[in-house]
């Protein structure tokens, strides 16, 4: 996996790190990971705007969803994949982020395109606080593009 300067991503113990090179050009797709659901969102091509997409069920003791995941991706083509990491309140990594960091992993290699891991924290409260705006969306799908869009603001600054 590149980064932007041309390096990869550094692999430590196993785990994603820093940034890897996402392609200033083309949709990106957004993975709101959870324990039973994971919520997906999507930009339009000139990466303006993130909008909900669906959402993907997690069974207990089952793999990654990788199929339904593929589906999508087969649809919308996109040229990279945010992963929400769910940090706990002060910032560390729990299991949660674990699971998290392994289906980045997982999607990664599966999929060869490059992945990034953003802090999720607050997105499902931000979701949650904006049910019944703009129609009836799905929880984990707002959620998804809530992180998708402020991975976006923050790269146009």
């Amino acid at each position: 996996m590149k980064r932007r300067n041309g390096g990869t991503a550094e692999r430590r113990n196993g785990k994603l790190e820093g940034r890897t090179d996402v392609p200033l050009k083309g949709r990106l797709l957004a993975v709101d990971w959870g324990t039973k659901r994971i919520g997906l969102a999507v930009t339009d091509p000139t990466r303006t705007i993130a909008q909900p997409l669906a959402t993907l069920t997690r069974r207990a003791g089952r793999r990654f969803p990788m199929r339904q995941l593929r589906a999508w991706l087969d649809e919308y083509a996109p040229t990279g994949i945010i992963v929400g990491l769910p940090l706990t309140a002060d910032g560390a990594e729990g299991s949660a982020a674990l699971a998290a960091r392994a289906a980045a992993e997982l999607i990664a290699t599966k999929t060869g395109l490059p992945v990034v891991l953003v802090d999720e924290r607050m997105t499902t409260a931000q979701a949650a606080r904006a049910d019944g705006v703009g129609g009836r969306v799905d929880r984990d799908q707002r959620a998804a593009a809530i992180l998708l869009q402020g991975y976006l603001e923050r790269e146009r600054r």
